[in-house]
């Protein structure tokens, strides 16, 4: 029952962390950063927007949890890691760099507001919510699953707000997106040798 609930925390949170590697969403952060040059509000804001993300995806997932059998989802979240896997291969088109010109010198509230939706916006229907809906439809625990994808979204991303502009030029996102693909596959084709 304990291992159940840790792997469902662990397998959401790595599962995520590999599937924004190199994400759109990852860039935004670089961007926002560069842009706001206020690192708190942002990460505020996309703890936020995450939570409230994955909360809506966990939610879904849970309810087609009540109408799938466990066997036949364990089989649908392993395909799904080796489709976002395959997917990640494909690159994302960069984020629309045409924020709001003026809020960089308005309040932390007005970054908080403006980093949570373009984030928010920026996640919907992306993988790691289609992943979050598929974690919390083949795991028990909703909480858990939903704790475990923030959290792998917020080791991915906030890094991605310290490092700002500065290495953004010198990371291979190429490779990096490129070796996340391949651990995301590996893990989908693990996952279906232990369902």
């Amino acid at each position: 029952m304990i291992w159940t609930e840790m792997e469902s925390f662990l397998v959401s949170c790595g599962g995520i962390f590999l599937a924004e590697l190199g994400d759109k969403t990852q860039l935004l952060c670089l961007l926002l950063a560069v842009k706001f040059k206020r690192t708190w509000p942002i990460i505020l804001g996309i703890t936020f927007a995450t939570l409230v993300n994955h909360g809506l995806a966990g939610w879904v997932g849970h309810l087609l949890s009540q109408y799938i059998h466990q066997d036949i989802l364990a089989w649908i979240v392993g395909l799904g890691f080796i489709a976002m896997g395959i997917w990640m291969l494909i690159p994302d088109k960069e984020p629309d760099t045409e924020l709001d010109t003026h809020v960089s010198t308005k309040s932390f509230f007005k970054i908080f507001v403006t980093a949570a939706f373009v984030f928010f916006m920026a996640e919907m229907g992306d993988k790691t919510q289609l992943a979050t809906v598929a974690m919390a439809a083949r795991y028990d625990s909703v909480l858990l699953v939903v704790m475990g994808t923030t959290l792998g979204m917020l080791l991915a991303d906030i890094p991605a707000v310290f490092v700002g502009q500065k290495l953004a030029h010198i990371l291979p996102m190429k490779l990096i997106h490129f070796i996340a693909a391949l651990l995301f596959i590996a893990l989908g084709i693990a996952s279906l040798f232990f369902v």
